[in-house]
């Protein structure tokens, strides 16, 4: 079988889980047997070659409809996120101003025309341009083989907004070979505070740093600035200003290094404004972090009752969360789920079985 997968045009320049999602999930079903090439939406795709499209990010439908018309035979990862509320709630600027005027899918629709206008990404689709967000993603959804979201609480979401459409959940995961016992901690970092990601408004950490503000906690924040929340960044760094317990790592931080950091560490937070799972989650939970985790999307079916739970808008509740994590003892079950349910291996696995399905209908 030879498959291709196709993301974003900034699936590299701007890595984010998806793109984690898509190496680690070709890795492991190369290891099944499976050819697989990995490609950005803007390029040339020899269609002929595949057997089976594997698109990811259905909220990005330009840069998937354009392929539609050439391979009718695809699956995809809908990576189906909801950054409305923050957008509504929380964004700063014109941007923010103008997003409270209007629906999700008109936001990401402006979104995406920002993006071109803007010069960060090329408009691909007639189509899209024409039909909007909503309708392409409707689209989309009538035409593919199957929908493979990383949790059923995301089809639920899906289904609400779209209806019924047949799909195979495929999990989020974490690489065991990276991601295990056998890794040394990094002193340096013993008993901190962890929150792990890019540095933007839907991450949340400018309320996580109010949250540790003058506290005993030593709050270390691994990531550099999204590309285009510059002044979210400066937000972050003048709020820790001063402050001795606040650390930034801003260079490119690899997973190997990273592991012994979580080994090290006593709580990871990531009280974001939305999460399909959060794959730094899933790897610090694993090397024995307490976890901090947003209610807001799919993060309960992924780790249940073995998290402690916050609001991104609510810096009590965050503080509240992080004071529990701290003083609860490790959570060897937590590190059990992880290891029996939420690895690579078993996401290609599930994938491959998928795409089996899909050549079957």
């Amino acid at each position: 079988m030879k498959v291709v997968m196709i993301s974003r045009s900034t699936l590299f320049s701007s890595p984010g889980g998806d793109t984690m999602q898509i190496k680690m999930t070709a890795k492991y079903l190369r290891e099944l047997g499976v050819e697989v090439d990995i490609l950005t939406s803007e390029k040339h795709v020899e269609y002929e070659k595949y057997d089976l499209i594997h698109f990811f990010n259905i909220i990005r439908p330009d840069d998937i409809v354009h392929h539609m018309r050439k391979n009718q035979r695809f699956v995809i990862s809908t990576v189906f996120v909801d950054y409305s509320e923050f957008d509504k709630k929380a964004r700063p600027g014109i941007s923010g101003l103008i997003f409270k005027l209007l629906n999700r899918y008109d936001i990401e629709y402006v979104k995406c025309i920002a993006r071109f206008i803007l010069g960060r990404d090329t408009l691909k689709s007639f189509y899209f341009l024409m039909h909007g967000q909503y309708r392409s993603i409707m689209h989309i959804a009538r035409n593919a083989k199957l929908l493979l979201p990383n949790s059923h609480s995301e089809y639920r979401r899906f289904q609400k907004e779209f209806g019924d459409f047949p799909y195979r959940k495929v999990v989020n995961a974490v690489d065991t070979s990276v991601f295990n016992r056998s890794v040394i901690p990094d002193e340096a970092y013993r008993d901190h505070i962890l929150v792990v990601g890019r540095i933007e408004g839907i991450k949340n950490q400018l309320n996580v740093i109010k949250a540790v503000l003058n506290s005993e906690y030593q709050l270390t924040i691994v990531g550099k600035a999204s590309l285009n929340q510059r002044e979210y960044y400066n937000a972050c760094r003048k709020l820790a200003e001063g402050h001795t317990n606040i650390h930034f790592v801003e260079e490119h931080v690899g997973h190997v290094k990273l592991a012994s950091i979580f080994k090290a560490a006593k709580v990871h937070v990531l009280a974001s404004w939305f999460e399909t799972t959060g794959l730094v989650s899933l790897e610090a939970g694993l090397m024995g972090c307490n976890l901090v985790v947003t209610r807001k999307g799919d993060t309960e079916e992924y780790f249940q009752e073995n998290a402690f739970y916050c609001e991104p808008d609510d810096i009590d509740s965050i503080r509240r969360a992080i004071d529990a994590a701290y003083h609860a003892p490790a959570n060897h079950n937590l590190i059990s789920l992880i290891c029996n349910n939420y690895t690579w291996k078993q996401a290609a696995e599930q994938t491959l079985e998928a795409y089996h399905k899909a050549l079957s209908i």
